[in-house]
């Protein structure tokens, strides 16, 4: 059975302010997004769950290291008033601590499916992608704007944000959170990108 595409007329039949759901399959063209984006529709993947609201039950893991704990705090605070569960996974104050251990620990609770999604913050980010992509499952994008924030999502399926507390303003990385938690999957062309992805990480051992 073909793949369903998903074109800019598709879109401009709907009304504005409108949203579309679409099957994983689905193909978007990125003409059918700048309509969308420009006329304010929403295109949903099937069986997506990007809303607070929805989400209130799937938690979103948050940790960061010394550098980025009062980054974590108060994104902690954001996100719980915007509806959202958070596990907060450390640290809990300013003293030294190790990035890879908290990386580590956001990446697993993800890969492990006790988090939703989650969110690593360290001074730059760079450490906590690495880490956290070393944990099979995880696939941890370092943003640092809305545009990466979103093609993070809509073409990697990025389920864990990294952070750099020292490069972002606290209001710049509200943004970037909610553009992340709020952007679904494309879908189509990307699945079979993160397919071949997948395929790169070690076979899991038996237990």
């Amino acid at each position: 059975m073909p793949k369903r595409v998903l074109t800019a007329a598709d879109i401009e039949a709907l009304p504005a302010g409108g949203e579309v759901v679409v099957p994983r399959s689905a193909v978007v063209t990125d003409q059918a997004r700048e309509v969308a984006r420009e006329r304010g529709v929403r295109i949903r993947i099937e069986g997506a769950v990007d809303a607070p609201g929805a989400s209130q039950h799937r938690p979103v893991a948050l940790a960061a290291d010394h550098a980025g704990y009062e980054l974590k705090e108060h994104l902690k605070k954001f996100l719980l008033e915007a509806g959202y569960e958070v596990r907060d996974l450390g640290t809990d104050s300013t003293a030294p601590v190790d990035y890879p251990d908290f990386a580590a620990a956001v990446a697993r609770a993800v890969a492990s499916g006790a988090a939703w999604r989650g969110i690593a913050i360290d001074a730059a980010g760079i450490g906590s992608t690495i880490a956290a992509n070393k944990v099979p499952g995880a696939r941890a994008a370092l943003c640092y704007d809305r545009t990466t924030a979103r093609n993070s999502r809509e073409h990697n399926d990025a389920n864990i944000l990294a952070l750099g507390a020292r490069l972002l303003t606290p209001e710049t990385a509200r943004d970037i959170v909610a553009a992340w938690l709020e952007t679904p999957f494309a879908g189509g062309r990307h699945q079979r990108r993160l397919d071949k992805i997948a395929a790169l990480e070690p076979p899991k051992l038996a237990p």
